[in-house]
């Protein structure tokens, strides 16, 4: 267990994780028995997609009658949110880190065009981590989106993992990369494409001989990405890509919005 001033290190048993907060409160590592689950790199390991998920169709989303444009950082659409881009504040004792637990938050600005605050959640034990995301307004009521991007290593160092879900239906993706707005029986990969589960995420990887972990969460949304050789995505999310505009949650000041996922493993 140990921090310092550009990374948090929770060891439980054999697992230890690794939080960059400085750059964009992103999980770096995270190693089994030493084994590293997650792609290394400046942009993959695990981030938050915070206030929004995935594309918002060309930058733009209302809330009410007033139209907003968000920096097109994947042209011609708004991707993945602003948390991941901040430097993201420590909000825990030096107990919650012997106890396996860290938190931090940012505060909401430019260019998000509301006011409020963001604060992510992990708590880590032997063979889990609980990650929490929070959204809170300042004031004025907003849509938001919450939910995580991991980028699990697709080899371990024996065959690939394997990917297993039973999803309900697939949203269709058009041309643009958005979903059209039709719910489509699901198709064979590689996806890059948003699943809905209604009764909660539940996703399954399995690295033959090595590991089995699974993805879950009470949010019936989930993008797997699986079309790199490098890696597999597993992405719960509050709502589905562009859902700013499609599927908007309402931010209140009596209703914050609150997004969880639990990853839980075993060695085979």
């Amino acid at each position: 267990m140990s921090s310092s001033e550009e990374n948090v290190r929770l060891t439980v048993g054999e697992a230890e994780l690794t939080v960059d907060p400085l750059h964009g409160c992103r999980i770096s590592s995270l190693r089994i028995g030493g084994t590293e689950l997650l792609r290394q790199g400046d942009r993959y390991g695990c981030f938050p997609m915070v206030p929004w998920c995935g594309r918002t169709g060309h930058g733009r989303f209302r809330n009410g009658g007033v139209l907003h444009e968000l920096p097109l950082n994947s042209p011609p659409h708004a991707i993945h949110g602003t948390g991941r881009d901040t430097s993201w504040t420590p909000a825990y004792t030096a107990a919650d880190v012997a106890e396996g637990r860290a938190a931090f938050y940012y505060d909401l600005a430019a260019p998000w065009p509301y006011e409020g605050r963001v604060t992510q959640t992990f708590e880590l034990t032997g063979d889990s981590l609980t990650l929490g995301l929070a959204v809170e307004t300042y004031g004025d009521s907003f849509p938001a989106q919450a939910g995580w991007h991991p980028w699990f290593r697709r080899n371990l160092g024996g065959e690939d993992a394997r990917i297993a879900f039973e999803p309900a239906w697939q949203e269709e993706r058009g041309a643009d990369h958005l979903p059209t707005g039709k719910r489509i029986d699901p198709v064979p990969g590689p996806w890059d494409d948003c699943f809905g589960m209604p009764d909660g995420v539940d996703v399954k990887l399995t690295w033959p001989e090595q590991f089995e972990l699974s993805v879950k969460s009470r949010s019936e949304w989930v993008v797997v990405y699986d079309e790199q050789d490098e890696a597999v995505c597993v992405e719960p999310q509050s709502g589905p890509p562009n859902g700013l505009n499609t599927a908007p949650r309402l931010v209140t000041p009596i209703d914050p919005l609150e997004m969880g996922a639990v990853w839980s493993w075993t060695r085979l």
